[in-house]
């Protein structure tokens, strides 16, 4: 069993070789499989399963099933967790209000379940009808408002990069609403390119800034990776989620 997560986890290390990736993601899945229960092991497996899917998987059923797979696999962690457990099972009302209460007042240490719960969701959700968008808003907004109230900082200024993202997809926001999150995010981590990346994949294409989603991207790619040796991994995907987004450009901007 331990020997199944050191492997995970040193191949985790070297995930920018897809190879290593889905070795990595092969071995944690086993690991699960016999310890469910492990919170940390199942976060770990839920940003396997987003990461690769967003920056490796090319078939949009494939990607939709592994960001489920992830967001599935970290609601179920939250669920178990021995510090939330107690709060849901006690909570009043009918399922989906007694998860919603419970979800306001989560503990800290829930946090990482919690992110990667609905940011694996809302990826899950992106291409949906809007009406199924729209059904998931409340959930999707209690889950990040209490990592916000809880950790603002955490995954690098990651919820306000959710609420960026997320407010570009519900209609009847104020388009502002998604830059203001993202302008918070890039002020507090602009050495987390996905910080800039997702702004101009979100923001700045519905706005149809085509010059700064340009300029944006371009700033990406000329950041050098070893400057934040620690982010190494994480930039060097999103330098390659750059790329692909400057290629499409002419037709994202018709």
């Amino acid at each position: 069993m331990d020997y199944l997560i050191e492997q995970g986890k040193t191949l985790w290390e070297q995930r920018t070789d897809p190879v290593s990736l889905n070795k990595a993601e092969h071995f944690i899945h086993l690991a699960h499989q016999q310890r469910p229960e492990d919170f940390q092991l199942s976060v770990l497996l839920g940003n396997i399963k987003y990461t690769k899917a967003y920056f490796l998987e090319t078939n949009p059923d494939t990607q939709d099933e592994l960001f489920l797979q992830g967001s599935t696999i970290c609601r179920d962690a939250v669920l178990g967790h021995p510090e939330f457990k107690p709060m849901y099972e006690n909570a009043r009302g009918d399922s989906a209000i007694r998860l919603v209460s419970s979800l306001a007042d989560a503990p800290k240490s829930v946090v990482p379940g919690l992110f990667w719960w609905a940011t694996n969701l809302v990826r899950y959700l992106n291409k949906k009808p809007v009406l199924e968008r729209l059904n998931h808003r409340e959930l999707l907004e209690v889950i990040m408002h209490r990592v916000l109230s809880l950790d603002p900082g955490f995954y690098y200024s990651g919820p306000y990069r959710f609420f960026g993202s997320l407010y570009t997809r519900i209609p009847g926001i104020e388009l502002s609403q998604s830059e203001t999150y993202f302008k918070q995010a890039l002020s507090a981590n602009p050495e987390y390119l996905g910080n800039a990346v997702l702004m101009a994949e979100f923001y700045h294409q519905k706005a149809g800034n085509r010059e700064q989603f340009h300029r944006m991207l371009e700033q990406v790619l000329n950041t050098n990776l070893t400057d934040h040796p620690e982010l190494m991994a994480e930039n060097f995907f999103y330098q390659g989620q750059a790329r692909i987004l400057l290629d499409k450009e002419s037709s994202l901007f018709e």
